[in-house]
């Protein structure tokens, strides 16, 4: 059975910086999010992204490993990043990394979906949980 969960969340993006790579327009940062809401917790993760020469256009992935209690059920999940933005169209998967979950969430399973608006970050997150 499908359950969903909403909330809000502050996210701190930190550049890394990479000896090597050469070019600008490639970037990797660390993530550090606070939820509230259904899923109360914290994650810590990497993003690598791209720009392109084309106002509005980028791409990036990143993965993520929260910690957290949702449901009542306290524990750990990686949740993995594809997102692309084509001439300010943005498109973005974010899905739970199989068999990742821990403790008491061992064996969740779904996808998230962020939103932003004025400003402030949120989340619905559909997902299954076993008995």
């Amino acid at each position: 059975m499908s359950s969903h969960a909403r909330g809000t969340f502050e996210v701190q993006l930190q550049p890394q910086t990479d000896e090597g790579v050469g070019d600008p327009s490639v970037a990797r940062l660390s993530i550090v999010k606070q939820f509230q809401g259904d899923l109360e917790g914290l994650s810590r993760g990497q993003m690598l992204s791209t720009r392109t020469d084309t106002q509005g256009s980028a791409g990036y992935v990143a993965m993520e490993r929260v910690t957290a209690t949702l449901a009542g059920r306290k524990g750990t999940f990686a949740l993995q990043h594809f997102g692309t933005m084509t001439r300010g169209t943005p498109e973005l998967t974010i899905t739970v990394v199989p068999d990742s979950a821990t403790g008491e969430l061992t064996g969740l399973t779904g996808r998230m979906q962020i939103l932003v608006e004025g400003g402030r970050h949120s989340y619905a997150f559909d997902y299954e949980l076993p008995a």
